[in-house]
């Protein structure tokens, strides 16, 4: 499958082919990867032996939004976790509804692109990250690329009620975002893997690894559900939930290294302040 990668650099925007050949374009961000027919476009490039500059998050004037519960694995943690408080059978309801969970997760002042730290909330004590294939929904409300999401989440405040999930998901630097924009000719297969690994002090602490087709919901459904009574004229990222979730007591410390990789988005690598 053909595929083209769209970053933002310290250089402006850059398109990597296949063969890793750059193509640096001038305009704005988000005029760019708004345009109708991406990957058409993309195709249309001149490209030569050139080098990625610094890459930036891959986010303008975007909204990135997030689904939950689309995975078997997400639907039980969350039962874990809020057992006491009762609220599980909120997780439980949402896995089998009609309708998903879609909640916000912030913009480009709350998100950390590649090489970027994330941070962990001073008032939680138990801190996970969920890696997420994350999709680019244009200004058309059309699938148009993907990227990978990091959606950091402080597990004992949406634990003890539901209600508390937008402190749990939404604060400085809890939204990791690239390394760049996917497009591609078909879509992404079923088949295609999400793995994450955790460095503490030079050694993994955890690894996990998933296919996207593991998703209860399917793409298109969460972005008909995202886009029914709300327009982004600047087009909009969804992260897609996830279903690799460290088992307790495992949480985030400072200095912890988060590698997140989809092929063939590539990896994100982030680190946490």
């Amino acid at each position: 499958m053909k595929t083209y990668k769209i970053y933002l650099t310290s250089a402006g925007i850059q398109v990597q082919d296949q063969q890793g050949l750059v193509c640096t374009v001038p305009g704005n961000w988000d005029d760019f990867i708004n345009q109708s027919q991406l990957f058409q476009h993309c195709t249309s490039l001149a490209f030569q032996e050139a080098k990625i500059e610094t890459p930036l998050c891959p986010i303008d004037s975007q909204e990135i939004w997030a689904a939950g519960v689309t995975y078997l694995r997400s639907k039980v943690a969350r039962m874990e976790e809020s057992k006491e408080s009762g609220g599980d059978t909120f997780y439980d309801k949402v896995y089998d509804a009609e309708r998903p969970e879609i909640f916000y997760k912030g913009n480009r002042l709350r998100s950390v692109g590649p090489g970027g730290k994330v941070r962990i909330r001073k008032d939680s004590f138990w801190n996970v990250p969920e890696p997420e294939l994350t999709l680019f929904v244009n200004k058309h409300g059309e699938l148009a690329g993907y990227s990978i999401g990091n959606d950091m989440s402080s597990r004992d405040i949406e634990g003890e009620n539901p209600l508390y999930l937008p402190q749990a998901k939404v604060y400085d630097a809890a939204a990791g975002l690239g390394p760049c924009l996917l497009v591609t000719e078909k879509p992404l297969e079923p088949t295609t893997i999400i793995s994450m690994e955790i460095n503490r002090n030079g050694e993994s602490v955890f690894q996990g690894d998933t296919e996207i087709s593991q998703m209860k919901r399917s793409h298109a459904e969460l972005v008909d559900y995202l886009t029914r009574e709300m327009s982004f004229p600047s087009g909009v990222y969804l992260m897609t939930g996830t279903c690799i979730v460290p088992d307790p007591p495992f949480t985030l410390q400072s200095g912890d290294s988060i590698h997140i990789t989809i092929e063939p988005i590539g990896t994100l690598i982030q680190t946490v302040a």
